[in-house]
């Protein structure tokens, strides 16, 4: 799958603007503050629905103006397309592909896949564990579709649930006939959620070791391992006993909802033992293990979105990111820089042809 434009009005410090794209690598060159990032989360926006900076949609809206608008041109093996993504406030935002608007934004997942390695993806490994599962959600969301499906009825059930247990603690009772049919809900659906994750977990953890080892050359080994409830034989009978607790606490303490993935390397806690080089680089392989998953799934490769990509690492580590990326099996990479001449000597170095797109605040300038 292959981006062929970008037009971006009114979208933060974009007033209006076409960008034309390169199959291969295209490199985004301005100084911090001229949109580089901002043009990687456009690209991100019509894929996933929504920035992957900012939950307020409204807030990506260019000062002082009502509305933003991003479409993209795109070319996959069955021809070519079309992706238009609108917000105009106080309205609900409006998603058309090939002219045709979803009903559910969450129809569109998966359509226009893409992997984005961002220096805000140290928040999953200092964040909590709502980030974390949100992180790979994420991921799974855009190689299944029931999967997505099943999480938003799940996330339904459990806002419920929780409602109906401040209405027990609130009036001091436990009516546990009433709460049986969100349990059954919260069993059927967690469990279905559970065996997913589980098998997803299973086939991606050897590529992404794959991937670190390549990058750090065997220096370090990783792992990366999932915990749930429903690791337990007994689950059902879990949820079902544990009313009193959750009536105490008005909110559910067993499910899916509180699994954890712990990121582990040369087996201590990543987030304490590793310095920012090592996480960064753990995380890359996280993203570009991601990549391959989704390549072997969709048939295709996914749109390569790498932002400010080479900060904190070594030589070379970036060195060996660099030959693993431009093998011929990534397509499209879109690359963003400060440096001009660092990307140029990278490039270069490792005979690869590129474009060069320069962005000085908010404008392409050559």
């Amino acid at each position: 799958m292959l981006l062929n434009t970008l037009k971006l009005i009114n979208f933060k410090n974009y007033e209006d603007e076409t960008i034309s794209f390169e199959p291969g690598i295209n490199c985004i060159i301005g100084r911090n503050g001229s949109g580089k990032t901002n043009l990687m989360d456009a690209i991100h926006y019509l894929s996933m629905t929504k920035s992957a900076f900012n939950s307020i949609d409204s807030q990506n809206i260019r000062y002082e103006n009502d509305f933003f608008s991003i479409i993209g041109t795109l070319t996959d093996n069955a021809g070519d397309h079309r992706i238009f993504c609108s917000l105009k406030k106080g309205e609900k935002k409006v998603l058309k592909y090939d002219n045709s608007e979803y009903e559910k934004l969450s129809e569109h997942i998966g359509t226009f896949p893409s992997v984005l390695i961002t220096p805000y993806d140290s928040d999953v490994i200092n964040g909590g564990n709502e980030i974390r599962r949100r992180f790979f959600d994420s991921m799974i969301s855009q190689i299944d579709q029931n999967y997505l499906k099943d999480l938003i009825s799940y996330n339904h059930n459990l806002k419920q649930r929780n409602s109906l247990l401040k209405y027990f603690r609130d009036n001091l009772i436990a009516d546990h006939d009433l709460i049986m049919p969100y349990n059954q809900v919260l069993y059927d659906l967690g469990s279905k959620i559970f065996n997913r994750r589980f098998e997803f977990n299973h086939s991606f953890l050897p590529i992404f070791k794959d991937k670190y080892s390549f990058i750090t050359e065997n220096e370090e080994s990783v792992d990366l391992t999932y915990v749930s409830h429903f690791s337990s034989d007994d689950a059902a009978e879990q949820i079902n006993d544990s009313l009193t607790t959750d009536i105490e606490a008005q909110r559910t303490m067993f499910g899916t909802h509180r699994d954890q993935w712990k990121f582990v390397m040369n087996d201590h806690d990543l987030k304490k033992f590793g310095s920012q080089g090592q996480q960064k680089t753990y995380l890359i392989s996280v993203k570009t293990a991601q990549f391959d998953l989704l390549k072997k799934t969709k048939g295709f490769a996914p749109i390569l979105l790498l932002d400010d990509i080479f900060d904190k690492l070594d030589d070379n580590r970036i060195h060996q990111l660099m030959h693993m990326l431009t093998d011929n099996q990534y397509g499209q990479i879109f690359l963003t820089d400060a440096r001009d001449a660092r990307t140029k000597s990278i490039l270069e170095s490792l005979d690869l042809d590129r474009k060069m797109i320069h962005i000085n605040k908010g404008k392409i300038t050559d």
